[in-house]
């Protein structure tokens, strides 16, 4: 029965490639007891590193949380970001976010959904002004309505 199971484990690994790989090796080895949301890094991992090519990608264990954060620079010289990956049908407490933001980093929340599409959502400690709009755009209603009335 022994020899089965090992076997059997010894197919996964061959045809999963993820498991196999290093940086899943490296999250694994957090023991963090979520292997859903240990795949959620690892999606994000590979998002990070394989797609926008961010540098310094790694991955530490928020032991409070029980989860794997990653931390990353999204170039050379760029300051440190936390990225917070989350199973899309998790729900977050307002601690969980509160320890996140603690770690004193900007971060980034990336919500991985069952089809591995991923979604990043910036989070700030607080309210943040938003940029104004960028383009040619003019205050122009104001004025016209101006020159319509001393027309008249």
């Amino acid at each position: 029965m022994r020899a089965a199971l090992e076997a059997a484990d010894m197919c996964d690994q061959t045809t999963n490639w993820i498991l196999q790989h290093p940086a899943y090796q490296q999250m694994k080895d957090l023991e963090v007891g979520d292997s859903e949301q240990l795949h959620a890094a690892f999606l994000v991992y590979m998002d990070l590193t394989e797609v926008r090519r961010w540098k310094e990608v790694s991955c530490v264990k928020s032991p409070e949380l029980q989860m794997v954060l990653l931390e990353a620079k999204e170039k050379e010289g760029a300051p440190v970001q936390t990225i917070f990956p989350l199973p899309v049908h998790r729900s977050l407490s307002h601690r969980s976010i509160r320890q996140v933001l603690d770690r004193g980093f900007p971060v980034l929340l990336c919500a991985v959904a069952a089809d591995s599409t991923l979604v990043y959502q910036r989070m700030t400690d607080g309210l943040v002004t938003p940029d104004p709009p960028a383009g040619p755009f003019q205050d122009v209603g104001r004025r016209q309505h101006r020159k319509r009335r001393q027309q008249r």
